[in-house]
């Protein structure tokens, strides 16, 4: 079966799994646990932060991170389709009691003008506009590339109104790998920044926040609070430490048969596929009215490919560490014969 519902679904390599079967291992709660303080270290270092904090999952480190920037009844301005307001479960009003100003945009870049009316006058009545959250690479606008520039320019914004940034960074690996711009680089325009092991880098689990030292401290807590203290989870730091040295590389590979994808599936009929919001490693493609997403899907299955719908006709394939230059061209073959045999007779 080939998997392009996800870069989440990969598993870990023969390599990994023996890094991770030798990995030091100690009581992280007493933070004594060295493979997770070396991993910890390691990805401070490559953003030029203070400090870094393994926790479970990236949903984890985005609440952290809205936790340590805000208080109750704060507001924080986001794009409509970010992550963390799409998929995180409402969990910024059971966590933080805050919440969200949504701005629409076309490739996850909120129009600047857009933000700044967005900000709060500073009445009693109105909620507090406290920080700006992107994500970059964007999941939902089919691995968009954030721009440095972009980023600079929301960047003074913030500082003219007395904002925080936080990067929902899940794919900063792929940006990095599809710009050529620095991890640091991209890093010292925000406060607070999210980091995830288990996409492209094909780790198992586990993501980072990366801030300073005074918010990883108050992160630290709540962790503990919301149940993310572990212990001996230096085999799964392990994971993501032989992911950054080893894996980090081969993202480009993720990019170069999503592109080769991409072009194939806007040659066939019955499919729009816009090549210029390919950039990464994921392709969101729309059906033709004649062809319904879910039977697309399912019939797709049925010959041995896995893809996923996202709504209005449009369906998602993402490529990782595990999809090779043959199974880019079986699944291409796939999806031909899928859409004859859904067309037939039209």
């Amino acid at each position: 079966m080939i998997d392009l519902r996800s870069d989440t679904v990969t598993v870990p390599s023969d390599e990994m799994r023996r890094y991770m079967m030798y990995a030091q291992v100690g009581d992280d709660v007493y933070g004594e646990d060295p493979s997770i303080n070396l991993l910890q270290e390691k990805v401070a270092e490559l953003f030029n932060k203070e400090s870094a904090l393994f926790v479970p999952s990236g949903t984890m480190s985005n609440q952290l991170s809205l936790k340590v920037l805000t208080e109750s009844a704060d507001e924080v301005i986001i794009e409509s389709n970010a992550h963390v307001f799409y998929y995180e479960t409402a969990a910024p009003s059971v966590i933080s009691n805050i919440q969200f100003f949504t701005i629409p945009s076309e490739n996850g870049e909120m129009p600047i003008s857009e933000v700044k009316k967005a900000i709060r006058p500073d009445i009693y009545y109105f909620p507090k506009t406290k920080a700006v959250f992107i994500e970059n690479t964007h999941n939902r606008h089919g691995g968009a590339v954030i721009s440095i520039d972009y980023i600079r320019d929301l960047r003074k914004l913030c500082d003219e109104y007395g904002l925080f940034m936080h990067l929902d960074g899940a794919r900063i690996w792929n940006a990095h790998i599809s710009t050529g711009i620095s991890l640091d680089e991209y890093a010292k325009y925000f406060d607070t920044i999210s980091v995830c092991l288990s996409k492209g880098l094909g780790a198992p689990v586990g993501s980072l926040m990366v801030s300073n030292s005074e918010y990883i401290k108050k992160a630290l807590k709540w962790r503990k609070i919301l149940g993310g203290g572990m212990r001996q989870a230096g085999i799964l730091a392990a994971a993501g430490i032989y992911a950054i040295e080893n894996n980090l590389k081969l993202i480009e590979k993720d990019h170069i048969n999503a592109k080769r994808f991409a072009k194939s599936i806007a040659e066939m009929d019955y499919i729009d596929c816009n090549l210029d919001s390919v950039q990464t490693n994921i392709v969101i493609f729309k059906l033709d009215d004649k062809i319904n997403d879910t039977d697309f899907v399912n019939e797709c299955q049925k010959r041995g490919l896995l893809l996923s719908t996202v709504g209005e006709n449009k369906i998602r394939a993402v490529f990782h560490l595990q999809i090779n230059e043959e199974n880019t061209y079986n699944s291409l073959d796939i999806i031909y014969d899928t859409i004859n045999y859904l067309t037939e007779g039209n």
